[in-house]
């Protein structure tokens, strides 16, 4: 039996102790705005439901443990006191965890990850219009748990008004648990998805991925591709180079030629197997 006291250990290999351990963890899919009105989208697996009468909702954006800085959720839901908490399903994780990526501030990363904005009824802040359940809330409080890097900062929210879809309801009206389909978080690059188990993927946190809105037109009003076959073409620093394209295309000439389509249908294959480099230069090929 391993023993130690946290403060012994590092911060960041306490923060790794601690998220592998108590997991999986619910995703806060925080939509927020700033004093002039510009939007804000990103997840905290530091989250959960506390109370229905009245209905409480608490999330924490942790100072970064990396360089002490706080979240722009933080800032905003202070200047605000408004926040929009959207659920995560599988149909949208990879465009999640694409606008994780630590863009500047004034980035919207609801453009970036590809997501719609839906203006909400009773708050500023735009809710996920792909989400299938949205929670607009007021906050009620902050709760400031430290000054130091991984210090969490726990923003209560009440929630105002709620959204779910219709089409993750069972029969009887109540939310089905297959249908929804929902995701949580785990230790490093881990997720779970409720119904199926663990998956990967690979944190964007070190790079910033080109985003979704830098994806040409042809290939972002795909047919074929997904929502999260997009987030994960966006999730690239950089293009494959033209002659690394072309000698793509030189060893697989029967994807030369190829209808749109048929393209997109080659590519999602790769995307399905985590190969994305050879998902963008199949689409690249001329």
């Amino acid at each position: 039996m391993l023993s130690i006291n946290p403060k012994d250990i590092p911060t960041s290999k306490l923060h790794g102790y601690l998220l592998g351990a108590v997991a999986p963890r619910p995703i806060a899919f925080a939509s927020t705005i700033d004093k002039e009105g510009n939007p804000n989208l990103s997840p905290f697996s530091f989250f959960n439901v506390f109370g229905a009468n009245p209905p409480i909702m608490i999330f924490s954006p942790a100072r970064s443990v990396r360089d002490n800085t706080t979240k722009h959720t933080l800032d905003n839901a202070e200047a605000t006191k408004e926040v929009v908490i959207n659920i995560v399903n599988y149909d949208i994780v990879q465009q999640m965890s694409l606008s994780s990526t630590m863009y500047p501030k004034g980035v919207n990363e609801f453009v970036k990850a590809g997501f719609t904005m839906l203006p909400s009824d009773e708050v500023k802040p735009f809710r996920v219009a792909e989400s299938p359940v949205q929670f607009e809330c007021k906050v009620k409080d902050i709760i400031y748990t430290g000054e130091e890097g991984g210090a969490g900062n726990l923003i209560v929210c009440e929630v105002v008004k709620l959204h779910i879809n219709e089409d993750v309801l069972a029969e009887d009206g109540s939310i089905d648990q297959y249908k929804i389909d929902l995701v949580a978080r785990a230790g490093g690059s881990y997720y779970s998805r409720a119904r199926d188990g663990f998956f990967e993927i690979p944190k964007p946190l070190t790079t910033l991925g080109i985003g979704v809105d830098q994806i040409p037109e042809e290939i972002r009003n795909s047919n074929v591709l997904t929502g999260n076959n997009l987030g994960m073409l966006g999730n690239v620093e950089q293009l494959p180079s033209d002659e690394a394209v072309n000698n793509f295309a030189k060893e697989h000439t029967q994807l030369v030629g190829i209808p749109t389509e048929k393209k997109h249908i080659f590519a999602q294959e790769y995307l399905q197997n985590n190969d994305v480099e050879s998902a963008w230069k199949v689409l690249l090929i001329k």
